[in-house]
């Protein structure tokens, strides 16, 4: 019988590593090829490293793999915990945690269901912080980022930390889907102008989509069509001298085939964005499928990197120099567009 973390008693204290690595079970491999089992698989991790007397439990779990069974998990988890949300114990990026949740889940589902790739290697540079840009598409949960982070990690030994939206920190169905501030302990930033500015100043290696929310937004009809930049990850860069190195993502879009997004419910839910497609009647059924996505090949392809214009003053507001700030923001644009448009057409 499987050992259910949650309910043991021999815990180490929060947030203290286990000392020994995550073992796959016959279980854990089921729920990886099961897609409403990739949520078990993530929290029985967490529960492996962390004291979570708040997580899920055994029979929670196994609600989870039936049609339906998940909003009776989420109720008997709702009663247990005495008609509470969970409590958030745990909120710093654990570099450690990072690491084995890379080597122990991430490994198999990066090269093995996603098959991510890295092209043209030789643009990475090899040592010094950066800001990652790249085309963000797909609706669904951050796989095209969570996957280049994990080969950029394995390419270069690099601790990688992605800008997240805020939902994926705060959101009330995260914090049940998920353990609180889990997020926060892989390394996620909120992608917040202050926490950005506080990330880069303290020398990371941040990956960011300047499309922001508009990149998962625009659907599947435009999915290799960028939308507009923010500027701040440029007015930033120039601030304090970090390069920029633009990736272009193929195959993105097949994590969620064939989505529009409903904006007069997605402002209701009050989420990023709610898609509909084909495979929503089994997102309805299965909730669990939440943090699961379509089988894909992604190719990342490393541009050069973006020389750091030392002579801008971006910290002066005059119209010139925001004028210069938008014009270097859209040649930026204009240069992904264009290697994507080459990439997409030798497809």
């Amino acid at each position: 019988m499987i050992n259910q973390h949650s309910e043991s008693l021999i815990h180490p204290p929060i947030g203290t590593p286990s000392k020994q690595p995550y073992q796959f079970s016959w279980f854990d491999w089921f729920c990886l090829w099961y897609p409403p089992g990739w949520l078990i698989l993530f929290n029985r991790h967490w529960q492996h490293y962390h004291r979570d007397p708040d997580g899920w439990y055994w029979l929670e779990y196994l609600l989870f793999l039936i049609p339906g069974g998940f909003y009776l998990a989420l109720l008997s988890r709702w009663l247990r915990l005495g008609c509470r949300s969970p409590r958030t114990e745990i909120a710093e990026f654990n570099p450690h945690y990072q690491q084995a949740f890379r080597e122990e889940i991430l490994t198999f589902i990066v090269k093995y269901y996603f098959r991510g790739e890295l092209q043209q290697v030789e643009n990475l540079p090899s040592v010094g912080s950066m800001i990652v840009v790249m085309n963000h598409a797909g609706m669904c949960f951050p796989w095209d980022f969570i996957c280049l982070g994990y080969l950029l990690s394995e390419a270069r030994g690099w601790t990688v930390q992605p800008l997240a939206g805020v939902s994926l920190f705060d959101h009330p169905w995260v914090v049940w889907w998920l353990p609180p501030k889990w997020s926060q302990v892989l390394g996620a930033v909120r992608a917040e102008l202050g926490d950005f500015e506080q990330a880069i100043s303290q020398g990371k290696i941040l990956l960011y989509a300047p499309e922001g929310l508009r990149g998962p937004l625009k659907g599947w009809g435009n999915r290799y069509q960028l939308q507009k930049f923010d500027v701040s990850f440029l007015q930033l860069s120039d601030r304090y001298h970090i390069p920029i190195l633009p990736v272009v993502c193929i195959g993105s879009e097949s994590l969620h085939p064939w989505t529009i997004n409903l904006k007069k419910l997605q402002r209701l839910f009050k989420l990023p964005f709610l898609p509909i497609s084909p495979l929503m009647l089994v997102l309805i059924i299965f909730p669990s499928m939440g943090v699961w996505a379509m089988r894909s090949r992604l190719r990342y392809f490393i541009q050069p990197v973006d020389a750091v214009d030392t002579t801008a003053e971006f910290e002066n507001n005059s119209s010139k120099v925001r004028k210069a700030v938008y014009q270097r923001t859209n040649q930026v644009r204009e240069q992904l567009q264009n290697q994507i448009n080459r990439l997409f057409n030798k497809m």
